[in-house]
């Protein structure tokens, strides 16, 4: 069994992955807040079973919709979360970004990836320190 096969590792590893796609699209909605007709975007958080494997349909071959006007597979979830409260702060143009809510959704993930990254290594660590190689 590699390192590449523990659970916990896998599971970390595609945490991270989320939380760096995630800080992407939070900063096209930063980067688009005076783009007329703009609705800002946020993913779904992925579900993980007990083995650290994406569960539902965010899996590695998932369904994407790329136009609005397609229709969602039955029981799929969208991995785009259009914001709730969009309309809620709608500009006249349209633009319904909220800077400083971005922001605070930009801090909150670049603290959790923090807390990933650091949960990985000191997990490496100690598996290092149980071969003998630390």
């Amino acid at each position: 069994m590699s390192i590449n096969d523990l659970p916990v590792l896998s599971a970390l590893r595609t945490k991270m992955q989320w939380h760096q796609e995630r800080q992407r699209v939070l900063s096209e909605n930063v980067s688009n807040s005076d783009t007329p007709k703009f609705r800002p975007r946020d993913l779904v958080e992925p579900k993980l079973d007990k083995s650290g494997a994406v569960t539902g349909s965010m899996g590695p071959l998932a369904l994407t919709r790329t136009s609005g006007s397609h229709m969602t597979p039955s029981g799929a979830v969208s991995v785009f979360d259009q914001n709730k409260n969009a309309g809620f702060e709608t500009r006249p143009a349209g633009n319904a970004v909220n800077l400083e809510e971005e922001m605070m959704k930009a801090a909150s993930n670049q603290m959790d990836y923090a807390a990933a990254t650091s949960l990985y290594s000191k997990s490496l660590h100690l598996l290092k320190t149980a071969i003998g190689k630390a």
